[in-house]
């Protein structure tokens, strides 16, 4: 702890290339926890789905429509205890053309009760049941157009023409911060009276009794409506939730290489920087080692002075990108928690240190291996 000052000291010599090396290793790890960011932001679509729920959709295609009628059907089967569905709207916002928000046509007296990790209060459940036009909206959606419970909100339907105006009856908080926050439901039965095509279901949500059984339960709704004019796919929640993840293609594996090859080439200016950084102190390092300064004492130094240049960087790319997108609120549909998780922060750091040590490693041993005499003869 000692030697820190004179740590500091050789930091502030070359204040603007410091500056400059702090700035390229924060703008390094900034893109690292975006990208990071990403990939954590699909772990999350994922792992924040119930092993009790599965899914009922068309077998052709999720935009093709089941019937209404299917629904007192499966509520009859065995090892199904609920059953819900819902139906994507997909509208615009005329005030944010450009903006991004979830809605979905939901049947109002069961929708909140197979999904518990919307926190509402009965009061905004029951005003929600009542009255035909109501919504209930997420906080995120809320806080982004400062909607408020009362408010009538309007959306554009791009599949279902026309405006829509809904009157805001709850807003829900979300039980895991991994809960979409960002999301419109409105009464099926409203998007039903409007739609040319009556009695369509877009996808139904069925609770099991044991989610053990979600292979031998989907079997069987799959073959009690085989051979019909709509016949199902069956998969759980968490499998059609990845089958949104994989229309990306595989980004998780294309953004961790993005990552690698950024700190790598920002790494090599680092190590570049070091490298003159020591060479323009090679009188003074002989000096240190004529004052009884040891070897490894010298190593430390540099390495040091590397590391912690390299983390003042590392700590204000990090903590940059997480108060841009927390400020910026980037997220929605796919990218429901957007945000730069502590763990990001951490690993950020912790690279952030092993490219100060890396970047200095090379000129350390240099500088150890000095020889006093070599040094005053080339200074």
């Amino acid at each position: 702890m000692k030697y820190l000052r004179l740590v500091f000291s050789n930091m502030r010599r070359s204040k603007l290339r410091t500056t400059l090396t702090v700035l390229s290793t924060a703008l390094a790890l900034f893109l690292f926890s975006m990208l990071r960011t990403i990939v954590t932001s699909l772990d999350a679509s994922v792992d924040v789905t119930d092993a009790a729920r599965v899914v009922v959709r068309r077998s052709t295609s999720l935009i093709f429509p089941l019937p209404l009628s299917y629904f007192d059907r499966l509520r009859q089967m065995d090892g199904i205890t609920a059953v819900t569905y819902m139906n994507w709207f997909g509208g615009v916002n005329p005030a944010d053309e450009r903006g991004w928000s979830s809605q979905f046509a939901v049947d109002a007296s069961t929708f909140f009760e197979m999904y518990p990790e919307y926190l509402l209060t009965p009061e905004e459940v029951a005003a929600f049941q009542q009255e035909r036009t109501s919504c209930i909206i997420g906080e995120r959606l809320a806080k982004q157009y400062k909607w408020k419970v009362g408010d009538n909100v309007t959306y554009r339907g791009t599949i279902y023409p026309g405006d829509w105006t809904f009157t805001v009856r709850g807003i829900f908080r979300p039980k895991s911060p991994d809960v979409d926050t960002n999301v419109l439901y409105f009464q099926w039965k409203y998007l039903d009276e409007r739609s040319e095509r009556k009695g369509n279901v877009g996808v139904y949500i069925v609770r099991l009794a044991d989610p053990n059984e979600a292979a031998a339960t989907s079997a069987a709704v799959d073959q009690v409506f085989a051979n019909s004019a709509f016949e199902t796919r069956t998969e759980t929640e968490k499998a059609f939730q990845l089958g949104f993840v994989t229309m990306m293609g595989n980004v998780k594996q294309g953004v961790r290489i993005i990552s690698i090859f950024v700190l790598a080439g920002f790494m090599l200016v680092a190590i570049n920087t070091m490298i003159m950084a020591a060479r323009e102190r090679i009188r003074e390092i002989a000096v240190l080692k004529t004052l009884g300064f040891p070897d490894d004492l010298i190593l430390k130094l540099v390495l040091a002075e590397s590391t912690c240049i390299a983390l003042l960087g590392g700590f204000a790319g990090c903590i940059g990108a997480k108060l841009v997108f927390k400020l910026m609120s980037f997220g929605g549909g796919v990218f429901a928690n957007f945000i730069v998780k502590p763990q990001t922060l951490v690993i950020g750091l912790v690279i952030a240190a092993l490219m100060g040590l890396v970047s200095g490693i090379v000129p350390a041993i240099s500088a150890a291996r000095l020889r006093v005499v070599d040094a005053l003869r080339s200074a």
